[in-house]
C-alpha cells in the first residue's frame, strides 16, 4: 500500500515557476514508477510526467517538454514536478500518481492500469494568471 501527498500548488503569474512535491509512504516506494497527472476544470485528466523506478527514464507530455521536469529522490520517497515558464492552460488539480510495474511505458497512450495497480494523491491546484 502507497499513499501519495502532494504540496506546492499555489498562484503564481504566468512565465513563473512552481515545484510540486508528492511524499510517499511505504517501503516499496523505490520500486515504483512514478507519475503526473492533471485535471483542469471542464476537462479530462491528462498525463503530464512520469519517471520509471530508478529514475534512470522520464516521459513528457508534448505540451509541457521542455517546460517541466520531473525528478524523485528515493531517500526521501519523494517525486518532484518542476514546472517553469508557466502557461495559463497550465491551470488544473495536479495529481501524482504510483504505478507498481516500475516502468514509463504504461504511461505511453492510454493510462489504463488494472486493479490494485496505481495509487492517487488528492491533488493539489496550480492556477497560473495571465
Amino acid at each position: 500500500q502507497v499513499q501519495l501527498v502532494e504540496s506546492g500548488g499555489g498562484l503564481v503569474q504566468a512565465g513563473g515557476s512552481l515545484r510540486l512535491s508528492c511524499a510517499a509512504s511505504g517501503r516499496t516506494f523505490s520500486t515504483y514508477a512514478m507519475g503526473w497527472f492533471r485535471q483542469a476544470p471542464g476537462k479530462e485528466r491528462e498525463f503530464v510526467a512520469a519517471i520509471n523506478w530508478s529514475g534512470s527514464r522520464t516521459y513528457y507530455a508534448d505540451s509541457v517538454k521542455g517546460r517541466f521536469t520531473i525528478s524523485r529522490d528515493s531517500a526521501k520517497n519523494t517525486v518532484y514536478l518542476q514546472m517553469n515558464s508557466l502557461k495559463p492552460e497550465d491551470t488544473a488539480v495536479y495529481y501524482c500518481n504510483a504505478d507498481r510495474r516500475g516502468t514509463i511505458e504504461y504511461y505511453r497512450g492510454s493510462y489504463s492500469p488494472g486493479p490494485g495497480v496505481d495509487y492517487w494523491g488528492k491533488g493539489t491546484l496550480v492556477t497560473v494568471s495571465s
